[in-house]
């Protein structure tokens, strides 16, 4: 038997070190260092990873808008602290599915007043083979969602205010990215009390443009409609090529200092409308975009 064996029986404390011995003895307050928990540093390393509060909540809709593009209405009437926080045209929020763990980043397509009125956010999706907006494009309605809180500054239209000093406004959009801007024109922004407010909505052809039955009520809200397709089918008679091309044939810009701008969709149509009115004389702190 050997020798470490042969003390069974040996006090526990007659095993310890004397530094151990040391470390049981109790300190006086004062002299007690207090050491980071590192369950707490994990616990709050994964609180961060995902610090949403989601909200469940069914569609109501859901249906194509155009090709590719699908009208989705999500009812919020029993989550009412997040319709009130969706106060500006241009705020997005995150949107999940059942058993899909990446949310989509959507737009709110309708205005503000309509989520305090009847209770519903709606989107304009575009349906992206393999992402999470397919899938919901997909879904039926009543099925349940969740949705995360609103999020982003929108549109600040009182940059661009009031209308007499901005009686010019430049409204761009691409693809789905004419969501945001729905919402920014059935808001109102005073577009009645401005001399020129255009928009340029960009699509591939009309089987691929939204909100073409809208068309007519937002132009008689005082502001001209200039579709722009890249791939028109036969017998098209309006704008072709790119929305940023559209517009530089255009132009007619009577006073630059006077002129608010509202960009919303491809990253390389807004910066190169941005540089070209920029270098026309608009102030880079009256283009206003989603963020």
């Amino acid at each position: 038997m050997s020798t470490l064996t042969s003390r069974p029986h040996a006090h526990p404390s007659l095993l310890l070190s004397p530094m151990s011995i040391l470390r049981r003895l109790p300190l006086p307050p004062h002299l007690r260092v207090r050491f980071p928990s590192k369950r707490r540093v994990v616990s709050a390393a994964a609180v961060r990873q995902d610090t949403n509060v989601w909200t469940p909540a069914p569609l109501s809709v859901v249906e194509p808008a155009a090709e590719s593009l699908f009208h989705i209405t999500v009812d919020v009437s029993d989550a009412p602290d997040l319709v009130a926080s969706y106060i500006r045209p241009g705020q997005y929020l995150q949107l999940r599915v059942p058993d899909v763990e990446k949310p989509s980043f959507l737009a709110i397509a309708s205005p503000p007043s309509l989520a305090a009125a009847r209770g519903a956010f709606e989107f304009l999706v575009k349906s992206i083979a393999g992402s999470t907006a397919e899938i919901l494009c997909g879904l039926d309605k009543g099925e349940t969602v969740e949705l995360s809180p609103v999020m982003g500054n929108g549109f600040d239209i009182d940059w661009i205010d009031p209308p007499h000093q901005y009686p010019t406004v430049l409204i761009f959009a691409t693809g789905s990215g004419i969501s945001p801007i729905r919402s920014l024109i059935e808001s109102g922004f005073g577009a009645e009390r401005r001399s020129d407010v255009r928009l340029y909505y960009g699509a591939r052809n009309l089987k691929r443009m939204a909100y073409q039955d809208r068309f007519k009520d937002w132009e008689s809200c005082g502001m001209k409609v200039v579709p722009v397709l890249s791939q028109p089918e036969d017998g098209w008679a309006g704008e072709t090529g790119y929305v940023q091309a559209a517009f530089a044939r255009a132009k007619q810009l009577s006073s630059p200092q006077a002129t608010g701008v509202v960009l919303c969709g491809q990253r390389q149509m807004t910066e190169e409308i941005t540089s070209i009115l920029v270098a026309d004389g608009v102030s880079s702190d009256k283009i206003l975009k989603n963020f």
